[in-house]
Protein backbone atom coordinates (compact mmCIF):
# COMPACT_ATOMS: atom_id res chain seq x y z
CA UNK A 1 0.00 0.00 0.00
CA UNK A 2 0.91 3.50 -0.81
CA UNK A 3 0.61 6.31 2.36
CA UNK A 4 0.26 9.39 0.75
CA UNK A 5 0.37 11.51 3.30
CA UNK A 6 2.97 11.29 6.30
CA UNK A 7 4.81 13.86 8.62
CA UNK A 8 8.27 11.84 9.24
CA UNK A 9 10.17 15.05 9.94
CA UNK A 10 7.61 16.17 12.62
CA UNK A 11 9.24 16.15 16.47
CA UNK A 12 7.00 13.01 17.28
CA UNK A 13 9.38 10.84 15.11
CA UNK A 14 12.56 12.44 16.67
CA UNK A 15 13.84 9.84 18.35
CA UNK A 16 12.52 6.47 16.59
CA UNK A 17 11.66 7.16 12.84
CA UNK A 18 13.94 4.33 11.46
CA UNK A 19 11.82 1.60 14.08
CA UNK A 20 8.61 4.04 12.78
CA UNK A 21 9.81 3.14 8.90
CA UNK A 22 10.25 -0.30 9.45
CA UNK A 23 7.07 -1.39 11.37
CA UNK A 24 5.39 0.52 8.01
CA UNK A 25 6.91 -1.95 5.63
CA UNK A 26 6.37 -4.55 7.69
CA UNK A 27 2.65 -3.85 7.77
CA UNK A 28 2.92 -3.87 4.02
CA UNK A 29 3.08 0.15 3.59
CA UNK A 30 5.51 -0.49 -0.02
CA UNK A 31 5.60 3.73 -0.85
CA UNK A 32 5.17 6.92 1.43
CA UNK A 33 4.97 10.47 0.17
CA UNK A 34 6.77 12.75 3.02
CA UNK A 35 4.69 16.19 3.08
CA UNK A 36 6.38 19.71 3.08
CA UNK A 37 4.18 22.08 5.66
CA UNK A 38 6.65 25.04 4.98
CA UNK A 39 9.27 25.95 2.80
CA UNK A 40 12.12 25.72 5.24
CA UNK A 41 11.03 22.16 5.92
CA UNK A 42 11.94 21.53 2.73
CA UNK A 43 15.47 20.42 3.25
CA UNK A 44 15.09 17.94 5.79
CA UNK A 45 11.77 16.35 4.14
CA UNK A 46 13.62 15.93 1.15
CA UNK A 47 16.50 14.60 3.25
CA UNK A 48 14.33 11.85 4.36
CA UNK A 49 13.13 11.23 1.18
CA UNK A 50 16.75 11.31 -0.60
CA UNK A 51 17.88 8.44 2.44
CA UNK A 52 14.79 6.14 1.53
CA UNK A 53 14.04 4.17 -1.80
CA UNK A 54 10.82 4.00 -0.56
CA UNK A 55 9.81 7.80 0.04
CA UNK A 56 9.24 10.69 -2.47
CA UNK A 57 8.34 14.23 -1.34
CA UNK A 58 6.11 17.36 -1.82
CA UNK A 59 7.21 20.96 -1.43
CA UNK A 60 4.57 24.08 -0.66
CA UNK A 61 3.28 25.40 2.38
CA UNK A 62 0.26 24.49 4.53
CA UNK A 63 -2.54 27.60 4.82
CA UNK A 64 -1.96 28.04 8.54
CA UNK A 65 1.92 29.29 7.87
CA UNK A 66 1.42 31.47 4.69
CA UNK A 67 1.82 34.77 6.58
CA UNK A 68 5.79 33.06 7.24
CA UNK A 69 5.95 32.86 3.09
CA UNK A 70 4.29 36.64 1.54
CA UNK A 71 7.33 36.17 -0.57
CA UNK A 72 7.32 32.81 -2.36
CA UNK A 73 7.19 33.16 -6.05
CA UNK A 74 5.83 30.05 -8.24
CA UNK A 75 9.46 29.82 -9.65
CA UNK A 76 10.03 28.79 -5.73
CA UNK A 77 8.44 26.07 -6.12
CA UNK A 78 9.14 25.02 -9.93
CA UNK A 79 12.84 25.42 -9.09
CA UNK A 80 12.80 22.85 -5.92
CA UNK A 81 10.43 20.24 -8.34
CA UNK A 82 12.84 20.41 -10.74
CA UNK A 83 14.15 17.62 -7.99
CA UNK A 84 12.59 14.15 -9.60
CA UNK A 85 11.92 13.16 -5.62
CA UNK A 86 9.37 15.67 -5.35
CA UNK A 87 6.09 14.43 -6.66
CA UNK A 88 3.72 17.06 -5.50
CA UNK A 89 3.09 20.62 -4.53
CA UNK A 90 1.67 21.57 -1.47
CA UNK A 91 -0.19 20.92 1.04
CA UNK A 92 -1.57 24.70 0.26
CA UNK A 93 -5.19 25.57 0.25
CA UNK A 94 -7.47 27.11 2.53
CA UNK A 95 -8.48 26.84 6.28
CA UNK A 96 -10.65 29.49 7.76
CA UNK A 97 -11.09 27.20 11.41
CA UNK A 98 -7.99 28.29 12.97
CA UNK A 99 -7.45 31.58 11.02
CA UNK A 100 -3.56 31.19 11.68
CA UNK A 101 -2.83 32.87 8.92
CA UNK A 102 -5.34 36.02 7.38
CA UNK A 103 -7.36 34.85 4.28
CA UNK A 104 -6.01 36.76 1.96
CA UNK A 105 -2.78 35.99 2.73
CA UNK A 106 -3.84 32.10 2.41
CA UNK A 107 -5.40 32.99 -0.78
CA UNK A 108 -2.29 34.36 -2.52
CA UNK A 109 -0.45 31.42 -1.60
CA UNK A 110 -3.00 29.15 -2.35
CA UNK A 111 -3.03 30.72 -6.10
CA UNK A 112 1.36 30.35 -5.95
CA UNK A 113 1.28 27.08 -5.40
CA UNK A 114 -1.35 26.31 -8.31
CA UNK A 115 0.39 28.22 -10.72
CA UNK A 116 3.26 25.55 -9.39
CA UNK A 117 1.46 22.81 -10.22
CA UNK A 118 -0.20 23.97 -13.72
CA UNK A 119 3.45 24.85 -14.55
CA UNK A 120 5.29 21.20 -12.89
CA UNK A 121 1.93 19.06 -14.43
CA UNK A 122 3.00 17.75 -10.31
CA UNK A 123 -0.32 17.08 -8.29
CA UNK A 124 -1.81 19.64 -6.14
CA UNK A 125 -2.16 18.49 -2.40
CA UNK A 126 -5.45 20.89 -1.45
CA UNK A 127 -6.21 21.09 2.55
CA UNK A 128 -9.38 22.60 3.16
CA UNK A 129 -10.90 23.13 6.03
CA UNK A 130 -14.06 25.46 6.93
CA UNK A 131 -13.92 26.95 3.13
CA UNK A 132 -15.77 24.76 1.11
CA UNK A 133 -16.85 27.05 -1.15
CA UNK A 134 -14.07 29.71 -1.67
CA UNK A 135 -11.76 26.26 -2.11
CA UNK A 136 -13.91 25.41 -4.92
CA UNK A 137 -14.53 28.91 -6.28
CA UNK A 138 -10.88 29.16 -6.29
CA UNK A 139 -10.00 25.64 -7.92
CA UNK A 140 -12.75 26.66 -10.41
CA UNK A 141 -11.27 29.78 -11.48
CA UNK A 142 -8.16 28.61 -11.57
CA UNK A 143 -8.92 25.80 -13.90
CA UNK A 144 -10.19 27.77 -16.31
CA UNK A 145 -6.28 29.38 -16.66
CA UNK A 146 -5.18 25.71 -17.49
CA UNK A 147 -6.07 22.44 -15.92
CA UNK A 148 -3.69 20.91 -12.90
CA UNK A 149 -3.98 17.58 -11.37
CA UNK A 150 -6.11 18.08 -7.82
CA UNK A 151 -5.69 15.74 -4.13
CA UNK A 152 -8.41 16.80 -1.81
CA UNK A 153 -6.43 15.68 1.08
CA UNK A 154 -8.12 14.17 4.16
CA UNK A 155 -11.19 14.29 3.10
CA UNK A 156 -13.69 16.14 5.72
CA UNK A 157 -15.63 18.44 3.68
CA UNK A 158 -19.05 18.56 2.65
CA UNK A 159 -20.47 16.39 -1.17
CA UNK A 160 -20.67 20.25 -2.73
CA UNK A 161 -17.07 20.74 -2.55
CA UNK A 162 -16.45 16.66 -3.47
CA UNK A 163 -18.86 16.60 -6.52
CA UNK A 164 -16.72 20.20 -7.71
CA UNK A 165 -13.38 18.75 -7.30
CA UNK A 166 -14.25 15.59 -9.05
CA UNK A 167 -16.02 17.66 -11.90
CA UNK A 168 -12.24 19.11 -12.42
CA UNK A 169 -10.99 15.55 -12.16
CA UNK A 170 -9.63 15.83 -8.68
CA UNK A 171 -8.53 12.38 -6.57
CA UNK A 172 -10.21 12.54 -2.70
CA UNK A 173 -7.88 10.80 -0.31
CA UNK A 174 -9.00 8.83 3.19
CA UNK A 175 -7.52 8.89 6.40
CA UNK A 176 -7.73 7.44 10.08
CA UNK A 177 -11.30 9.77 10.18
CA UNK A 178 -13.15 7.25 8.00
CA UNK A 179 -13.19 5.06 10.93
CA UNK A 180 -14.16 7.05 13.77
CA UNK A 181 -17.50 6.42 15.31
CA UNK A 182 -18.51 10.24 14.65
CA UNK A 183 -17.61 10.68 11.16
CA UNK A 184 -20.72 9.19 9.94
CA UNK A 185 -20.94 12.49 7.40
CA UNK A 186 -17.39 11.99 6.44
CA UNK A 187 -18.46 8.01 5.34
CA UNK A 188 -21.32 9.57 3.97
CA UNK A 189 -19.10 11.82 1.31
CA UNK A 190 -16.89 9.27 0.41
CA UNK A 191 -19.00 6.98 0.14
CA UNK A 192 -20.13 8.51 -3.08
CA UNK A 193 -16.91 9.27 -4.49
CA UNK A 194 -15.53 6.77 -6.81
CA UNK A 195 -13.10 3.57 -6.42
CA UNK A 196 -11.10 5.36 -9.50
CA UNK A 197 -10.50 8.68 -7.71
CA UNK A 198 -10.00 7.69 -3.73
CA UNK A 199 -6.54 6.84 -2.10
CA UNK A 200 -5.35 6.46 1.33
CA UNK A 201 -3.09 8.34 3.64
CA UNK A 202 -2.24 8.39 7.42
CA UNK A 203 -1.50 12.14 7.94
CA UNK A 204 0.91 11.03 10.75
CA UNK A 205 1.61 11.38 13.23
CA UNK A 206 -1.83 12.89 13.23
CA UNK A 207 -5.61 11.32 12.95
CA UNK A 208 -4.71 7.62 14.33
CA UNK A 209 -7.63 5.26 12.75
CA UNK A 210 -9.52 2.89 15.33
CA UNK A 211 -8.58 0.59 16.97
CA UNK A 212 -5.38 2.86 17.78
CA UNK A 213 -7.09 5.79 18.29
CA UNK A 214 -5.45 8.03 21.19
CA UNK A 215 -1.94 6.72 20.40
CA UNK A 216 0.56 8.98 17.99
CA UNK A 217 -0.59 7.31 14.12
CA UNK A 218 2.69 6.28 12.15
CA UNK A 219 2.21 4.94 8.54
CA UNK A 220 2.10 1.20 10.12
CA UNK A 221 -1.54 2.18 10.76
CA UNK A 222 -2.37 2.50 7.44
CA UNK A 223 -4.43 -0.97 6.92
CA UNK A 224 -7.00 -0.04 9.03
CA UNK A 225 -7.68 3.34 7.13
CA UNK A 226 -7.98 0.94 3.80
CA UNK A 227 -10.27 -1.31 6.16
CA UNK A 228 -12.61 1.77 7.17
CA UNK A 229 -12.83 2.39 3.44
CA UNK A 230 -13.61 -1.50 2.69
CA UNK A 231 -15.98 -1.82 4.58
CA UNK A 232 -18.00 0.95 3.17
CA UNK A 233 -17.39 -0.64 -0.01
CA UNK A 234 -18.24 -4.39 1.56
CA UNK A 235 -14.62 -5.08 -0.35
CA UNK A 236 -11.19 -6.49 1.38
CA UNK A 237 -8.73 -5.00 2.60
CA UNK A 238 -6.69 -6.29 -0.08
CA UNK A 239 -9.10 -5.09 -2.81
CA UNK A 240 -9.12 -1.66 -1.46
CA UNK A 241 -5.49 -1.64 -0.83
CA UNK A 242 -4.62 -2.38 -4.61
CA UNK A 243 -7.37 -0.29 -5.84
CA UNK A 244 -6.25 2.68 -3.77
CA UNK A 245 -2.05 1.93 -4.67
CA UNK A 246 -2.63 2.17 -8.79
CA UNK A 247 -4.96 5.29 -8.01
CA UNK A 248 -2.05 6.74 -6.41
CA UNK A 249 0.26 5.78 -9.11
CA UNK A 250 -1.99 7.05 -11.50
CA UNK A 251 -2.05 10.26 -9.50
CA UNK A 252 1.67 11.06 -8.72
CA UNK A 253 3.30 9.78 -11.78
CA UNK A 254 6.87 10.14 -10.73
CA UNK A 255 6.50 7.74 -7.89
CA UNK A 256 7.75 4.09 -9.14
Amino acid sequence: MFDTHVNLHADAYAEDLDEVLSRAREAGVTRMLAICERLDSFPRVNEIARANDDIWCSVGTHPHHAKDFTDTKAEDLISAAADKLVVAIGETGMDLHYGYSPQDQQEASFRTHITASRETGLPLIVHTREADDLTANILEDETKRGAFPILLHCYTGGPDLCQRGLDLGAYVSVSGILSFKSAKEVRAVIKDVPLDRVILETDCPYLTPMPYRGRRNEPAYLPYVADALADLHGLTREEIGSQCEANALRLFARVS
